[in-house]
C-alpha cells in the first residue's frame, strides 16, 4: 500500500478520493446508485485510483470529467466507459495544449511520490468517451439522477455536476478555495461569469470542489458571482488584468 488516496465518506453512498500528497490536492467523487456507480474526474494517474473504487462499488462504473486536464483525467485508462462534453474531445484527441514534458514537470512537481513511481512511463490520456455530454443532460445511476451542466471559463468544456435531491453540486476547477486561473489562452473569463450566475443561482447545499479545502458553504458561489460582476463592472474581466485576492480565494486572470 502506497497510501496515496485519503478516503471520505459523504453519506451512505457517496464517497471523495484525495489525493493529499500533491500540492493540487485533487479531489475526486463516487457517487453509487442502485445499478451503477459515477466517478466525477480520475485524479493525476499517478497511483490507480480504480483500485480505491472497487473497495467502494460493486456496481458498473462510469467516469465523467469535469474538464480534460491532466489533473482530472489521469485514471481514465481503467475506465473504458466514460463521459465528456463535446468542447473538450479535441483535448482527448492529441490537442491538449501543453507537451507531455511539461505535464511531466508539473506532475513531480511538490509531490510526495509514492515509491516506484517512475514519471518518464506517465502519457496524458487520450480516447473518445462512450457519450459526449452536452448541457443538462441527465445521468442516471438507478435511485440517483446528476443534472451535467455545462459551465466554461475554466476550460470550454468544463462541467459542473448537479444532484438535486440532496442538493450537492460537484465543481470540478469553477469553484474552489484558493487561486482560481482564468489567465491560459483556454480560459474565458466573461465565459467564467456567465457559469458562476448559473451555479449561484441553485438552491445548494454541499459544495465539492475539485481541490484544496473541503470546507466550503455554498455561500462562497454568491461571492464569488459578486467579486465577478465587478470585476466586469469594473472593466478588468479579461485576460491580463492581474490576480484579484478575496480572501479565501481569488482569481488570476
Amino acid at each position: 500500500m502506497d497510501n496515496w488516496f485519503t478516503i471520505d465518506q459523504i453519506d451512505a453512498d457517496t464517497y471523495i478520493i484525495s489525493e493529499y500528497r500533491h500540492w493540487e490536492e485533487t479531489h475526486c467523487y463516487l457517487l453509487n446508485g442502485n445499478t451503477r456507480s459515477l466517478l466525477i474526474d480520475t485524479g493525476l494517474g499517478i497511483s490507480n485510483i480504480y483500485k480505491e473504487v472497487l473497495k467502494l462499488t460493486d456496481k458498473p462504473i462510469t467516469a465523467v470529467a469535469t474538464h480534460i486536464h491532466w489533473d482530472h483525467i489521469g485514471g481514465h485508462k481503467y475506465f473504458p466507459d466514460f463521459y465528456a462534453h463535446a468542447d473538450e474531445l479535441e483535448c482527448l484527441n492529441g490537442k491538449f495544449p501543453l507537451s507531455i514534458e511539461t505535464i511531466r514537470g508539473m506532475v513531480v512537481d511538490r509531490c510526495d511520490l509514492p515509491e516506484g513511481f517512475c514519471v518518464n512511463n506517465y502519457e496524458l490520456f487520450q480516447g473518445m468517451p462512450t457519450k459526449v455530454l452536452t448541457d443538462h443532460d441527465m445521468i442516471d445511476i438507478g435511485g440517483r439522477e446528476i443534472e451535467a451542466l455545462h459551465t466554461p471559463g475554466h476550460a470550454p468544456g468544463h462541467l459542473c455536476f448537479w444532484e438535486k435531491s440532496r442538493g450537492y453540486l460537484f465543481t470540478g476547477d469553477l469553484v474552489y478555495k484558493d487561486i482560481l486561473f482564468a489567465y491560459y489562452p483556454s480560459t474565458d473569463p466573461e465565459a467564467y461569469l456567465d457559469s458562476l450566475e448559473k451555479v449561484a443561482a441553485l438552491p445548494v447545499k454541499k459544495v465539492f470542489p475539485a481541490h484544496h479545502s473541503l470546507d466550503m458553504e455554498p455561500e462562497i458561489l454568491i461571492r464569488m458571482r459578486e467579486a465577478f460582476r465587478k470585476l466586469k463592472a469594473d472593466g478588468k474581466l479579461h485576460h491580463g488584468s492581474g490576480t484579484f485576492d478575496y480572501g479565501d480565494w481569488g482569481v488570476w486572470l
